[in-house]
């Protein structure tokens, strides 16, 4: 073995024991309450607890768990990457790039349907992080019923720690993050070979005919329990939204040879235990460990969904970066947490809206039971439409052959949309929850699109067109130049920037050396240097005024003194010294107008999100001591 083959196989080792810490955080602590659930006596539809339906649940959660993550996700979705990037914002993208005029106007509700899907997922990461701690508490319960009242504290105390530890980032524990799950995939298929040990018959619902059975000749009962079945693969989008960090093999890897088999083995060792001593339903995975292991399993499931938790923030914090970069949310401030992972970001509005929601999750469920119809609503929705988009991508990208979509379709989307239905039952039991927060979560993002849209188009009306304006100032003599260099930052690259105008109408003055930047975040992860910068003399190459296109993925935060210094001298009609120059900003202060533009109260949601807004200099991570900011008004 050689040297570089050493070193290829230690990074891949260590990008599998980072995905078991990152990707499988929420899937893998699934077998705390999805056997609990299906069998709660108090749903709404309870499955009867006999010898047949135990083996037909435990068939059933191992072949969905097959088809939605092993097939769905990591054959079928991990292949439609972005540039190696992964998740449904990724395949928004893939949609809408090389549309047709034919395609369009489907790509555009499709996108519709992407963003809904990915508001969903910001409902999950509010969801995910109350049932998963709360069901690992409450643990406590099996070990010790007089426990009960301290579920509730101590879940509190542990989200709210959790959600203050987010600006410090998690590059230090997480490091621990790991191996603390390659233990707790262990832990759990060790506990679940003891289980089948004691019943191993169970191990006939590894056919597929259990599944079926249960499915065909119970359906009313079988169609309400999907409801709870999806809980077993809550946290698939996260193989595939990882991607980007971790690589398509390592985590199909991981998946494949520690997280599936120990998952498998927890899932039939609880049936197992049901079938040994059906008292065992109230907590079989928790009952499946001796005595005298509880408390050590509790504590360990308990870390288990904190990192699982964290593995949904995180993701949250992703997502709605990826949203503002695309335009579907205000430009949000955000903080790099490391200084060696790209990606590793905090967003502040973001975390403390996801605290006060999973604090208000916790008090108002008070357990993880009641908290489970709420859960696999989102889950279904975002699976559901993760496969169509993928569907559509396979056959406008990769130029599949109809018939092979429409059988793919018929196989995937039957069993997405039998699980759907199913937890569309429970909507008055709790299911309307996620889809309340999408759905707010999706007008606001489609609003802030629109509005960035009009208000973009009417601020382009009052800046004019960039070229007109240079060559206006080459024969206006009121207008005098000044010493020094000035950099204009604007949305477009073709029109005058509002402060740039402001500047030579009412200071009659502009800079010897003057750059007119537009940044523009492309539908791609990331934008190597050599193709960062893009500059256009503007029609003459001696009167020092250039404009400058500043390239950024949807992956990226943009630095634009960084990306400005790309530039040289022969580009830019003289030295640009970014160490020196100053910005200018151009501030826009938001009325509604009279135009018929947007209903009035959508002009109402707009003007009120704006005022999330970052400020424009740290974000684009531009000197406070050499920023200027000049306001300007436009109507919506």
């Amino acid at each position: 073995m050689t040297a570089d083959t050493g070193v290829r196989d230690t990074v891949r080792l260590g990008l599998m024991v980072g995905a078991l810490g990152v990707v499988f955080g929420d899937i893998g602590t699934s077998p705390i309450y999805t056997m609990a659930t299906v069998f709660n006596p108090s749903d709404p539809h309870p499955v009867p607890l006999n010898t047949s339906n135990v083996y037909g649940i435990v068939s059933l959660i191992f072949w969905s768990v097959i088809m939605v993550v092993s097939v769905t996700y990591v054959s079928l979705a991990m292949r439609a990457d972005n540039h190696g990037e992964g998740g449904i914002m990724a395949l928004i993208t893939l949609v809408q790039q090389k549309l047709s005029k034919h395609g369009r106007r489907t790509a555009v509700w499709l996108s519709a349907l992407g963003i809904f899907g990915a508001a969903l997922f910001l409902g999950d990461s509010m969801i995910t992080p109350a049932m998963s701690m709360l069901s690992a508490v409450e643990g406590l319960k099996i070990v010790d019923p007089s426990l009960h009242d301290a579920v509730i504290p101590i879940t509190t105390v542990i989200a709210v720690l959790l959600f203050l530890s987010q600006k410090r980032g998690t590059e230090a524990v997480g490091k621990l993050f790991g191996p603390i799950m390659i233990v707790w995939f262990v832990a759990i298929g060790a506990l679940g070979i003891s289980g089948i040990s004691d019943e191993p018959a169970i191990l006939r619902a590894l056919s597929p005919t259990y599944a079926l059975g249960f499915v065909f000749h119970h359906f009313n009962i079988a169609f309400f329990a999907l409801a709870a079945v999806v809980l077993a693969f809550t946290g698939a989008e996260a193989l595939y939204a990882d991607m980007g960090h971790f690589g398509r093999r390592s985590i199909s890897r991981s998946w494949t040879f520690l997280v599936l088999p120990a998952l498998t083995l927890s899932y039939f060792g609880q049936g197992a235990l049901i079938l040994k001593d059906p008292a065992n339903v109230s907590g079989p995975f928790f009952l499946l460990a001796p005595g005298w292991a509880r408390v050590g399993l509790v504590v360990l499931a308990t870390v288990a969904t904190v990192i699982a938790s964290q593995s949904v923030i995180s993701g949250a914090f992703s997502v709605a970066s990826q949203a503002a970069q695309l335009g579907y949310l205000p430009r949000l401030r955000i903080a790099h947490t490391s200084e060696k992972t790209i990606g590793q970001i905090y967003v502040p509005w973001i975390n403390w809206l996801l605290m006060v929601s999973v604090l208000g999750l916790i008090f108002a469920f008070q357990s993880s039971a009641r908290l489970t119809y709420a859960y696999g609503m989102a889950v279904t929705a975002t699976i559901t439409i993760s496969t169509v988009l993928f569907l559509y991508v396979a056959r406008q990208r990769w130029k599949v052959p109809l018939p092979w979509i429409l059988v793919g379709g018929v196989v995937l989307l039957s069993g997405d949309l039998m699980f759907l239905a199913a937890n569309l039952t429970k909507i008055t039991h709790g299911a309307w929850l996620p889809l309340l927060i999408g759905l707010i979560a999706f007008t606001i993002m489609t609003t802030w699109r629109r509005g960035r849209d009009i208000v973009t188009e009417n601020r382009e009306r009052l800046e004019g067109p960039l070229r007109t304006f240079v060559d206006d100032l080459e024969t206006d003599k009121r207008v005098r130049v000044v010493p020094g260099t000035a950099i204009f930052l604007n949305r477009s690259s073709t029109t005058v920037p509002l402060a740039l105008r402001a500047n030579v109408e009412h200071n009659h003055v502009r800079h010897e050396h003057l750059a007119v930047v537009a940044i523009n975040t492309e539908p791609i992860p990331r934008i190597g240097p050599e193709d960062r910068i893009v500059v256009d003399s503007l029609g003459s190459g001696t009167d020092g005024i250039i404009q400058v296109t500043a390239r950024f993925g949807y992956m990226e935060t943009p630095n634009v003194p960084a990306a400005l210094a790309l530039l040289n001298a022969e580009q830019t009609e003289g030295r640009i010294d970014v160490d020196t120059c100053t910005y200018f900003l151009s501030k826009i202060e938001l009325t509604p107008g009279p135009g018929k533009t947007m209903p009035q109260w959508q002009k109402r949601l707009f003007i009120a999100t704006s005022h999330i807004t970052s400020a424009a200099a740290p974000y684009f991570q531009l000197p406070q001591d050499r920023t200027v900011i000049m306001g300007s008004n436009v109507e919506v």
